[in-house]
């Protein structure tokens, strides 16, 4: 799984520099700015790739223990340790029906582990990488926000800066962890169709970041995490159908929960920003809190 990743942040890194200089042989596009490795940006950027290197590889992780309909309810937390975090990081209260829409995600979540168990088909080791991978995303999210500033703003500088460290990061964990010894005695290595679908990989990963820091970035970390809920369950359905299984009533009341929590939560949260920006007289401290 970390190789893999590797793979993916090299050529994310190798995309945009690769279209930036075509971009510089051409036609000015304001879009795509010239790339060039600064040290003291590299380093600003660092604590960014540090939880982005956990987000992805514990989303690696996570399916390679899990189904991938199972993936969204293992992974569903997201949205709960927004809350958790803008409480312990900015220190920043949480009103109560928003509370009790994350008591439904996580009603949802032990409901689908439930499920999950009683299909024989539940991993713990799954659930472990699931639960990480949903406090990585969540500061990921916070994180982009913070940085974007250091790149002027700019999401390509951002995702270039980003993936180059994250493959440099890459490199002792995998020595770590013993995959170099796994890729030197791996059969597939030399296959045209293996290194195509790792291409394609990262292609689509290249992609989902550049976009993902698009929509933080006009948006808000929750706006995204909440998209992302939305994708999650889409792709629960589309996996099921591939994968001609067969889930049981309770297992879809569970995908349910966390979807219906995550947008009464946004829904919750879009009511008391829209109160804030109608009453000037709100104090500070609250337009703060209903802003995260």
């Amino acid at each position: 799984p970390l190789f893999v990743t590797f793979f993916q942040c090299a050529l994310t890194a190798a995309l945009c520099l690769g279209l930036s200089l075509g971009a510089a042989c051409g036609p000015p596009c304001p879009s795509l700015p010239a790339l060039r490795l600064d040290p003291k940006v590299s380093r600003s950027v660092l604590p960014l790739s540090v939880v982005f290197i956990g987000m992805v590889t514990s989303n690696n992780l996570c399916l390679k223990h899990v189904g991938v309909a199972f993936y969204n309810v293992g992974r569903s937390l997201t949205t709960v340790f927004n809350v958790l975090l803008s409480y312990v990081l900015l220190k920043q209260t949480t009103s109560l029906y928003a509370l009790l829409a994350c008591g439904v995600i996580i009603g949802g979540f032990w409901l689908g582990v439930d499920q999950e168990g009683a299909e024989g088909t539940l991993s713990w080791t799954g659930i472990f990488f699931g639960i990480l991978a949903s406090l990585c995303v969540s500061l990921n999210a916070i994180y982009t926000k913070k940085v974007l500033p250091v790149v002027d703003g700019s999401i390509w500088r951002l995702t270039f800066y980003n993936n180059v460290n994250a493959c440099v990061l890459f490199f002792p964990l995998m020595m770590l962890l013993g995959e170099f010894r796994t890729l030197y005695y791996f059969d597939k290595l030399g296959s045209p169709s293996f290194w195509g679908m790792m291409t394609l990989g990262g292609v689509f990963g290249f992609a989902i970041g550049y976009v993902t820091g698009l929509q933080i970035k006009f948006t808000s970390p929750l706006t995204h995490n909440v998209s992302g809920t939305a994708k999650a369950c889409a792709q629960t359905v589309l996996a099921v159908i591939y994968f001609e299984e067969t889930k049981s009533f309770l297992w879809w009341t569970s995908n349910l929960m966390v979807l219906g929590g995550s947008f009464a939560y946004t829904w919750v949260k879009g009511l008391e920003m829209r109160k804030v920006q109608e009453d000037p007289n709100v104090k500070s401290s609250e337009r703060n809190e209903t802003g995260v």
